[in-house]
C-alpha cells in the first residue's frame, strides 16, 4: 500500500467565532436590506437574454449562390447573441398552412457577431419540404426569425481531445467552416483535420474558402475524398477507419461527425473500429427520417393514419396524423406552432406530455430522461405514432 501524507487543519478559535458571528451577520443583513419593489430586471437576467434569446429578429443583407442546390444566406440584426462554432439556429417558418421550424448550423466565424451578422448555408434536400422553400422565396431585405445560438457539437477541452478529426459529408460542412474560422481567427484553439467527402469535385461546397484558411494557418488541413470520381489532387472512395487513423497520425484524437445519414450509416461503424473513448466520439443532430419503415425495431403500419388530440391553453384540438410522420410535422402541417429545436429528440425543446396513446422512439434519437420516460412525457420531434395519440403542449408565441 502506498503512503500518503497529508495535513488536516485544526479548527482554531478564529475559525469558531467566525462561524458564531455568521448567522447574526445575515439576520442584521436583511434587517438593513430595502423593503421596495425591486424594479427593472436583474442584471443577470439581462445577461442571460442577450447570450440565450428566445427569438432573433433578423434581415437577410445578402445571397451567395453555390450552384443550383445551395445558398448561403447573410444575416444581420441588432445585439446578436454570440455563438461557439458548431452550434445551429433553429428558423421559424410559415409555408401555406403550416407552422414550423428548421435547424441550420452558422457556417460563418463566431467573430462575426461583432458585426452584427451570421450566416447560413443551406442545401436543397431531395425531399426537403423546407430547404426548396427557403432557396426559391428568402430574398435579400427578408426578416427572419430564428432561435438563440443552440446545440452541443462544438469543440470543449475539457472533454475533448487537443486534435480534433471532422469527418463531413456534402453540407455537413458548414459547422466545420466555423469551426476553421474560428481556429484562424483565434477564437478556438485546437488542431483541426477534416476529412470531407463529396460525390464529384462539382460538389464540394466552400473549396475556395477551406483552401484559403489551410494556407492561413497550420492548426487547419483539408482532405477531399470523392466517391464518385477520381482525380489528381483528390482521395478516391470513402471515409474509413484506415483514413481517420492515419489522420489521427498515433495521437489521442477527437472524432466530429456530420453529414446525411447514409453517411452516418456508414461512418459509424468505421469510427467504431477505432474503439474510442466515448466522450471522444460527437455526432451533430440526427434528423428524424421521413420514413421509420426500416428503423430497427418499428413494427407499426407505416400506411395508416390516426387521430391526433392536441390539448394547449385550455382547448382541444383533433388533427390526422400519418403512422410515417413524426408528431411534430402532424401538428407543423396542421398549423399549430409548437415548440421544437433540434428536431432530432437532443434538446428536450418540444418535451411534452401524452395522456393516451401509443409511438415508437428510435432507440438512436431517445435522448429523454428516465423520469420522463416514466412519466409519459415524449419528444414529439422523433416519436411515430402507433395509434390515436392525445397531447398536452405548451405553444411558444405564435
Amino acid at each position: 500500500m502506498s503512503d500518503f501524507n497529508f495535513h488536516v487543519k485544526p479548527i482554531g478559535l478564529f475559525d469558531m467565532l467566525h462561524f458564531k458571528k455568521m448567522v447574526p451577520d445575515r439576520k442584521q443583513a436583511l434587517e438593513n436590506g430595502s423593503l421596495d419593489p425591486v424594479s427593472g430586471v436583474y442584471d443577470a437576467n439581462r445577461l442571460a437574454d442577450l447570450l440565450h434569446p428566445k427569438t432573433q429578429t433578423l434581415t437577410i443583407a445578402e445571397i451567395i449562390d453555390h450552384g443550383e442546390l445551395a445558398k448561403t444566406f447573410v444575416l444581420t440584426g441588432d445585439s446578436l447573441a454570440p455563438f461557439r462554432a458548431g452550434q445551429y439556429l433553429s428558423v421559424r417558418l410559415k409555408i401555406g398552412a403550416s407552422v414550423l421550424t428548421r435547424p441550420y448550423s452558422i457556417s460563418s466565424s463566431p467573430m462575426w457577431v461583432k458585426e452584427g451578422k451570421y450566416a447560413l448555408t443551406i442545401k436543397r434536400a431531395a425531399d426537403g419540404f423546407a430547404s426548396g422553400w427557403i432557396l426559391d422565396n428568402w430574398k435579400v431585405g427578408d426578416e427572419i426569425t430564428v432561435s438563440g445560438p443552440e446545440g452541443n457539437f462544438y469543440y470543449e477541452p475539457l472533454r475533448d481531445a487537443k486534435h480534433v478529426i471532422g469527418l463531413a459529408g456534402g453540407c455537413g460542412i458548414t459547422p466545420f467552416l466555423s469551426m476553421a474560422y474560428a481556429i484562424r481567427d483565434g477564437a478556438e484553439d485546437f488542431r483541426l483535420t477534416l476529412l470531407y467527402g463529396s460525390r464529384t469535385e462539382c460538389d464540394i461546397l466552400y473549396r475556395r474558402e477551406l483552401a484559403e484558411i489551410e494556407k492561413a494557418t497550420d492548426k487547419v488541413k483539408i482532405v477531399h475524398i470523392l466517391s464518385d470520381e477520381q482525380k489528381d489532387g483528390y482521395e478516391y472512395g470513402f471515409i474509413t477507419a484506415e483514413r481517420i487513423a492515419k489522420a489521427c497520425g498515433g495521437e489521442e484524437c477527437s472524432v466530429f461527425l456530420c453529414g446525411p445519414s447514409a453517411m452516418y450509416a456508414f461512418v459509424d461503424k468505421e469510427v467504431e473500429k477505432l474503439k474510442l473513448a466515448a466522450k471522444f466520439v460527437r455526432h451533430e443532430l440526427y434528423a428524424a427520417p421521413a420514413a421509420p419503415g426500416t428503423l430497427p425495431g418499428y413494427e407499426g403500419d407505416p400506411g395508416k393514419t390516426y387521430t391526433l388530440t392536441v390539448k394547449r391553453f385550455g382547448e382541444t384540438l383533433g388533427v390526422p396524423m400519418a403512422a410515417n410522420e413524426t408528431v411534430l410535422v402532424a401538428l407543423e402541417r396542421a398549423g399549430i406552432a409548437a415548440p421544437s429545436r433540434c428536431r432530432g429528440g437532443e434538446c428536450g425543446w418540444c418535451r411534452s406530455r401524452m395522456e393516451s396513446g401509443d409511438v415508437f422512439v428510435p432507440e438512436k434519437l431517445d435522448k429523454r430522461r428516465m423520469a420522463d420516460v416514466a412519466a409519459g412525457y415524449i419528444h414529439p420531434c422523433c416519436s411515430y405514432p402507433l395509434s390515436d395519440v392525445t397531447i398536452e403542449i405548451w405553444p411558444e408565441q405564435e
